[in-house]
């Protein structure tokens, strides 16, 4: 089953064209303040957070640890993002659009998202900026958008429902706390159901909102769920065609957990697998924290998710901060590079644009 290929568009309308580039320029001023916190919170975390924790060794763990795990963990980190590209690559469907490109925008994304807001906001803003450069519609981003977070976020769900519950049912190994393994499973299987459900509303709600005696705030609010609606709609036609590129989203969970497990081996001896993965993820909550890129919050939440499994603290702590080293600091130098990489590409698309309106002239 082949997939329809992406609307796009000659150009953005006039109202959107003015817009495209507002607040994606670099200000020196705010990168520096930005830069200064997140080197304040780096020196936080891998110094002051050991000591806090009355891990005064933690340090010479790290550097006691084999560099053979630790150089398998980072060739996971490349694998990580190799699987995110390629997912992205296999939703937005377009000619402009290949894997060169594709890098460009998720990686710019990521380092956007790190840098800028917290929970992803950054990297979704610069991602539908990027898209929309490229000549896709505005209704066509939003879509999309909502199906590649779908997908991306769908084996995060099952792994949860299914670790939390066989660890509390004793299926798996390991402790099983009921607040890190059940409350999470539900919690997942209500988000599971609210957003299946989402499908139950008519993508072309907005148009059927436009009638007569329909106000435009009715309009406008009919946005969101219509385009929810045909995002999801859209992440099921993907599954229905087992896209091979959707194996990008259970390679981007799967190496990151990788990630976890080498460094784990890297220092000693890694907890259960089940546990593995449920620390991993209950801890990767915290990046919803109102923090840029849930800077500390992460780090915490996944030490915090650990020692509640079960797993010595001191192996938690080298752990995860190697994983976040690996994961987080590491690519915000390819990320950024990507950026000033995307603005080039983004360039050739407009000239490509102008070329073609040219010709119709």
């Amino acid at each position: 089953m082949s997939e329809a290929p992406v609307e796009t568009v000659d150009r953005p309308p006039p109202e959107e064209a003015q817009d495209d580039d507002h607040g994606l320029d670099f200000n020196g001023r705010a990168v520096l303040t930005l830069c200064g916190f997140l080197v304040a919170m780096l020196a936080a975390l891998y110094f002051l957070l050991p000591k806090l924790a009355g891990l005064h060794d933690t340090w010479k763990r790290i550097e006691d640890g084999s560099p053979w795990w630790m150089a398998l963990a980072l060739a996971f980190t490349v694998g990580m993002y190799a699987g995110y590209v390629e997912l992205f690559r296999g939703i937005f469907k377009d000619d402009r659009i290949g894997r060169r490109a594709s890098a460009q925008i998720t990686m710019a994304g990521l380092a956007a998202s790190r840098i800028f807001a917290a929970g992803g906001a950054g990297g979704l803003v610069l991602q539908a900026w990027a898209l929309r450069q490229a000549g896709l519609a505005r209704r066509v981003v939003a879509d999309k958008t909502i199906s590649f977070l779908v997908l991306t976020y769908s084996p995060y769900a099952v792994a949860v429902i299914v670790c939390g519950l066989g660890l509390y049912f004793g299926i798996f190994p390991g402790d099983a706390p009921f607040s890190m393994t059940v409350v999470p499973a539900a919690v997942a299987i209500v988000l599971v159901v609210l957003t299946v459900s989402i499908v139950l509303v008519p993508p072309d709600l907005q148009r059927r909102m436009s009638g007569r005696g329909k106000s435009r705030i009715a309009q406008r609010l009919a946005h969101v769920p219509a385009a929810s609606s045909a995002g999801v709609r859209d992440a099921i036609r993907h599954l229905r065609s087992r896209d091979p590129a959707l194996l990008g989203a259970i390679l981007f969970w799967a190496f990151q957990i990788a990630v976890v497990w080498a460094a784990f081996k890297a220092f000693g001896k890694p907890p259960p697998t089940a546990v593995l993965i449920q620390g991993f993820f209950v801890g990767m909550l915290g990046n919803l924290l109102p923090i840029p890129g849930g800077v500390g919050g992460v780090e915490g939440g996944m030490i915090g998710a650990y020692a509640a499994l079960g797993v010595d603290a001191g192996l938690a702590v080298v752990a995860v901060l190697v994983f976040r080293a690996f994961t987080f600091w590491l690519p915000l130098i390819p990320g950024v590079i990507a950026f000033f990489r995307l603005r080039g590409t983004v360039d050739q698309w407009r000239r490509e644009r102008g070329a073609t309106i040219q010709s119709k002239a």
